[in-house]
């Protein structure tokens, strides 16, 4: 599959998928997005809840054993990795023609 064509990642998927290396069920997942963005992202549970069903039909993300009959606990597959180090990879490479911009002016 051709992860490149699922490029740009919106950054309420970005940050769900950062804060899912590490495990957690989906309100964890919000409130570390929320920290990882430095407050930008606040993602609400339907829009969490949607993103985390999408991601895991996507094979980004898949559940994992947890403690707590309760609660749903998710982390990022290797392919959600590698989605996340091409989206870095693109963003680096905007940042870099930005800069390169920046220093002929």
């Amino acid at each position: 599959m051709n992860l490149e064509k699922e490029l740009p990642l919106t950054e309420t998927t970005y940050y769900i998928l950062l804060a899912l290396r590490k495990p957690g069920h989906g309100y964890a997942v919000m409130q570390r997005a929320e920290e990882l963005s430095d407050g930008r992202v606040r993602i609400a549970a339907g829009t969490m809840y949607g993103a985390i069903d999408h991601l895991s039909r996507c094979k980004w993300i898949e559940a994992v054993p947890s403690e707590d009959p309760r609660r749903k606990v998710y982390q990022t597959t290797k392919e959600g990795f590698a989605v996340l180090q091409l989206e870095a990879q693109r963003l680096e490479h905007m940042l870099t023609i930005y800069h390169q911009m920046q220093e002929e002016q």
